[in-house]
């Protein structure tokens, strides 16, 4: 089992500290740490904290979410960022997906679907909560879709079901396929594709590029 450092960042303390509480009892986290500002992160992070996972509200006092995406990515290029906001307008989502992070979640997530999420994204995908997904695809619908060549019947339907938002679970359920099985479409959809990650596959999609 592969163990990570986790950092929360959420001014509201009653959801903080449920959060801390939650996580800090998972075993796959090695290191936690919990703050109510981007300001008391970077404090943190001069204390020698290297964060694997940040888990991070847009809308803070100070720094916002978002202006701080950059800023980690900048110190911590390998960290995956995660959006935990009661924020589901266009402008933040696309905001904060090219800024860098890699999974949009709304406060209400339940807690265990939220560390689902996170070792998804651990594992190379990312994710989205399912209300978010769809005004992604709504957003974009409008952009006229080429016909793919390379890709198989199969690939196609699996990368229409990571724009809906699913895990791999989900569409190897649907799909009636092992996860494995799934994960190698996958590997051949980001070949196929020159991608590396489930944004990216989604980006395309959702350009017309595929």
């Amino acid at each position: 089992m592969e163990q990570f450092r986790l950092a929360i960042i959420e001014d509201l303390e009653d959801i903080r500290d449920s959060l801390e509480v939650f996580f800090g009892k998972q075993e796959e986290i090695k290191e936690l740490v919990a703050v109510g500002s981007m300001e008391a992160f970077f404090e943190k992070i001069r204390t020698g904290f290297v964060p694997d996972v940040v888990l991070t509200d847009i809308g803070l006092p100070g720094m916002s979410g978002i202006d701080g995406i950059e800023e980690i990515k900048f110190h911590f290029p390998e960290a995956d960022i995660v959006m935990l906001t009661i924020f589901n307008d266009n402008d933040r989502i696309f905001k904060s997906l090219c800024s860098g992070a890699v999974g949009y979640a709304l406060k209400g997530t339940p807690f265990p679907e939220l560390k689902k999420a996170i070792l998804e994204i651990r594992a190379g995908g990312s994710y989205m909560s399912p209300s978010i997904a769809r005004k992604v695809v709504q957003r974009l619908t409008p952009v006229k879709v080429r016909k793919t060549e390379k890709l198989s019947p199969k690939e196609k339907i699996i990368i229409k079901k990571l724009t809906e938002g699913l895990s791999y679970k989900q569409i190897a359920e649907i799909e009636r396929l092992s996860v494995d099985a799934v994960r190698f479409h996958i590997k051949n959809i980001y070949r196929k594709l020159h991608v590396h990650s489930r944004v990216e596959v989604m980006t395309k999609a959702f350009r017309g590029e595929i």
